[in-house]
């Protein structure tokens, strides 16, 4: 009997990929230093707001919160939505849009189904802002940590430059979804029975340690330090508590996905070595006006919904240059852009993971028609924030 196949695992197609683009001088030795000083302590970052993140879960932050907002709502369905929205806007904000895909999506379904609400809208809200609240903080994406290098370069801070279009692509994302699924949230609901905290003290340490993270990123503490501190204080208290970890060990800092993502940097930084950056430029124009920047968040959210919003925000980088408001621009397409098609970001791919594993089946054209509903809407009004403010 012939053993079945299997596939290769994708962190392996990406330590091949990077180690053929890096021996075989295809990204030259120069670029290769330059892009392992910017991209290392972003990836540092991602393992450890990973490690956080799970922390988080273990201690159940993330069901109080559900818990604390069904008691708040006070059995009114809108004002239950309204506080998911909270919820969910504050975990991509601080702890990222991935961290709202995988922990967060599972939590607010069950939430749904314990006060009788369908839970596909709720769902599809929590995708949403996973993606259009992403430009809040440098640390909400990690195109955002790439795209704060540069604008640091340039003496610009983040926050005073993307807070208007980070708040436009919440609020026309909140109106248009209270809109469509407004029958849906419409009624009262019988709040959930309360339920024992499994270890208080652990939860308010790690609600106290998150709090501090989110201020300490506001303020411009630089993310791997915080994250990586945050991280190593909350594993030990769970060691503590509960003398075990959330998850495996193995599992507690996704190294497959960092793989993979470092391949995407060395095979775009190599492409353009070798004149990427002069075809993209042509389609991105060069100007710095509503239309020129409209236009090139325009290229950055086909792209990203084409082949997917990291190397699609890589491939363009040079063609935004240094100027903030381009960088701006190439943002909002590649961060809020990329709702449509269901790779267009990893936060998508890991939520619609998350919605099969709670027995949540949810059709591609789902995705599609709510994406093509959003993308446009919240791009245009982003990037007129940007121009505005």
């Amino acid at each position: 009997m012939s053993r079945s196949r299997q596939a290769v695992p994708w962190w392996a197609v990406g330590v091949v990929v990077t180690a053929v683009v890096v021996l075989t001088g295809w990204l030259p030795a120069d670029d290769a230093r330059e892009l392992a000083t910017r991209t290392v302590p972003i990836l540092l970052f991602v393992a450890a707001l990973t490690v956080t993140a799970e922390m988080c879960a273990g201690a159940g932050l993330f069901d109080a919160g559900a818990r604390l907002a069904a008691r708040v709502g006070g059995g009114r369905r809108p004002v239950l939505w309204l506080l998911v929205i909270l919820l969910a806007t504050a975990s991509t904000a601080v702890l990222s849009l991935d961290t709202t895909a995988v922990l967060l999506t599972p939590v607010v379904i069950a939430l749904a189904r314990q006060t009788k609400s369908h839970p596909l809208p709720w769902a599809l809200a929590v995708l949403a802002l996973a993606n259009t609240a992403s430009l809040v903080l440098p640390v909400s994406n990690l195109t955002n940590l790439l795209a704060d290098h540069t604008l640091r370069a340039q003496g610009v801070d983040y926050l005073s430059l993307m807070w208007a279009p980070a708040l436009a692509a919440i609020v026309v994302t909140v109106v248009v979804l209270a809109l469509r699924d407004r029958k849906a949230l419409a009624g009262r609901y019988d709040p959930p029975p309360p339920r024992a905290t499994r270890d208080r003290t652990l939860l308010v340490l790690t609600a106290v340690v998150v709090a501090i993270m989110a201020v300490a990123f506001v303020v411009g503490l630089p993310p791997a330090p915080t994250a990586l501190v945050a991280a190593a204080i909350l594993t030990v208290a769970t060691l503590v508590r509960r003398r075990g970890l959330p998850v495996p060990a193995k599992d507690l800092v996704p190294w497959r996905t960092l793989l993979v993502v470092g391949a995407l940097f060395a095979v775009v930084a190599a492409a353009h070595a070798h004149g990427l950056g002069e075809l993209l430029a042509s389609a991105s124009g060069d100007g710095h006006g509503f239309g020129d920047l409209l236009r090139l968040a325009a290229v950055g959210a086909g792209a990203s919904n084409a082949v997917n919003n990291l190397p699609a925000y890589l491939a363009l980088e040079p063609a935004a240059g240094t100027d903030p408001l381009r960088v701006g621009a190439l943002l909002i397409g590649t961060g809020v852009g990329p709702l449509v098609t269901p790779w267009g970001s990893l936060a998508t791919v890991l939520w619609w993971h998350r919605c099969r594993q709670v027995l949540l089946p949810v059709a591609p054209k789902t995705i599609v028609l709510q994406g093509l509903l959003l993308a446009p809407l919240t791009v245009l009004a982003a990037t007129a924030a940007l121009v505005a403010f």
